[in-house]
């Protein structure tokens, strides 16, 4: 598990915050935006933040994001629906998959697997909350199947999977830098 002092766990939860915010406001990636970092933000602040109401909070500043994002952003309301309350499983779920690798975290290669396995749970759960819940609850269908939405999973899940895993590569390249500057191997728990 991850040793981090109080200050190096708020400088990482605003930082991971900002990305939030950044990326969120326009949903979509664009020459002049990045992708959506949200799916990666909530992973990263259950690796790297002790604090449970980290992830709640978290999730209101989401919502906020949405709301200045839909009201003066002129960003498309269409995803605000009945369904949108399924974020918070699919965000929880993403917050848990990163709390399970931290207790696995060390630098070596053997924690690649807790790694990469821990995401893909987490993200296959988020996928299956959020876009799940958009296609059967959100009423912007006529009559959702599941023979219609296996083929929408199979559209969208690998670009929002390949986001994620982007963002989380950073994470890492950056997360291996700054311990190798410090020399500190008991920063890898």
């Amino acid at each position: 598990m991850l040793s981090l002092t109080s200050r190096q766990q708020l400088t990482i939860g605003v930082g991971l915050a900002l990305l939030m915010a950044l990326t969120r406001s326009h949903h979509w990636a664009t020459l002049h935006a990045l992708p959506d970092a949200s799916w990666a933000v909530f992973f990263l602040v259950g690796v790297y933040l002790r604090a449970f109401w980290v992830a709640p909070v978290l999730m209101l500043g989401a919502v906020l994001v949405d709301y200045v994002a839909i009201t003066w952003g002129g960003v498309s309301s269409f995803c605000v629906s009945p369904a949108y309350w399924l974020l918070i499983p699919a965000y929880g779920a993403l917050f848990l998959a990163g709390r399970v690798y931290a207790r696995h975290h060390r630098l070596s290669w053997s924690a690649l697997p807790w790694l990469l396995g821990s995401a893909l749970a987490g993200a296959t759960l988020a996928e299956l909350f959020s876009s799940g819940g958009f296609y059967f609850f959100s009423g912007r269908f006529a009559e959702p199947s599941l023979g219609e939405f296996i083929p929408r999973l199979v559209k969208y899940f690998p670009h929002m999977l390949s986001t994620m895993a982007t963002y989380l590569g950073l994470a890492a390249v950056i997360h291996v830098g700054v311990a190798s500057l410090r020399g500190d191997a008991q920063h890898t728990g």
